[in-house]
């Protein structure tokens, strides 16, 4: 009779430490060569293709009240910084900014577990939220001032009006991915009203949320530098909105390419430090981003 042998059959544990295995990638310290070619040679290689075409354009505008040259603007940010002001500027700006975006995010987040989660307040809220979140952010300055006069509140509330549509609209987005199988699973688990929320709504519903702080940010940014802008008194300090109107009103171009150079930086920092590694970690936490 010819013998006849089996084949072992893995059991759960090995199976899944396979696929543990499987999904396991090398999570090392890149090298420092690949670091300064993929993180910091692409910005500064573009900084450099600017300031290239900069010093090609000055000498053919001619015309420093239209283009000022690198070494005027060089010599505006030396003299804001010997004079103590340069740091105030930014301060002053990024101080309401991010207060104005904390205030907009304690109200856009349960506006938008509110329309997503109720069908009548979706349908009579959702397309005002839609609206407010095309319209620009200038147009809220004028009532403002009018309804708060010239102060730090008016200015907070023109972030609000520019902010809590965007932050609204993104948990709205999020939570309509989420997909319903998570939503039963809670239920049975006895995670239901407020619990439900906190633990399985919001958690799944993270990318969309963060995407929607992210832009919410942008609005908040914005919408502070049309105020700054529009609305200029002495107790309201010098933002860097006002520091480019002034450089307006005095025909300084190179004050104003100071501003402009200033408001680009603080908003990229602020995704650099922020909301780029949140995105990330949300990514990453769901095996949408491989960490390399």
């Amino acid at each position: 009779m010819a013998s006849t042998e089996t084949t072992p059959v893995p059991d759960a544990g090995s199976v899944e430490a396979g696929l543990d295995a499987l999904e396991t990638t090398a999570t090392g310290r890149p090298p420092l060569r690949e670091t300064l070619v993929n993180k910091i040679l692409p910005p500064v290689v573009a900084i450099a293709v600017v300031l290239v075409v900069w010093y090609i354009l000055y000498p053919v505008v001619d015309d420093p009240s239209k283009l000022p040259s690198p070494g005027a603007v060089g010599s505006a940010f030396q003299d804001a910084w010997l004079r103590g002001e340069l740091l105030g500027y930014i301060w002053t700006s990024v101080s309401r900014g991010l207060l104005g975006f904390a205030f907009a995010l304690v109200i856009g987040t349960p506006l938008g577990l509110l329309v997503a989660r109720v069908k009548f307040v979706r349908a009579a809220i959702g397309p005002i939220l839609s609206g407010l979140q095309s319209l620009p952010s200038v147009a809220w300055v004028p009532p403002a001032v009018i309804w708060l006069g010239l102060n730090n509140s008016m200015m907070y509330a023109v972030i609000l009006l520019g902010a809590v549509p965007s932050i609204a609209n993104g948990l709205v987005s999020g939570v309509d991915q989420v997909p319903p199988l998570f939503l039963r699973a809670g239920r049975t688990m006895g995670a239901t009203g407020a619990k439900g929320v906190w633990y399985v709504t919001l958690p799944a519903s993270l990318p969309g949320y963060v995407a929607g702080l992210k832009q919410g940010w942008a609005f908040s940014w914005r919408s502070l530098m049309a105020a700054e802008i529009i609305a200029q008194f002495p107790d309201l300090g010098v933002g860097l909105g006002q520091l480019l109107e002034n450089g307006r009103t005095a025909s300084d171009m190179a004050m104003v390419f100071e501003a402009i150079l200033l408001i680009l930086f603080v908003g990229i920092a602020i995704d650099l430090l922020i909301f780029s590694p949140l995105e990330r970690w949300v990514l990453r936490s769901r095996g949408l981003l491989v960490k390399s």
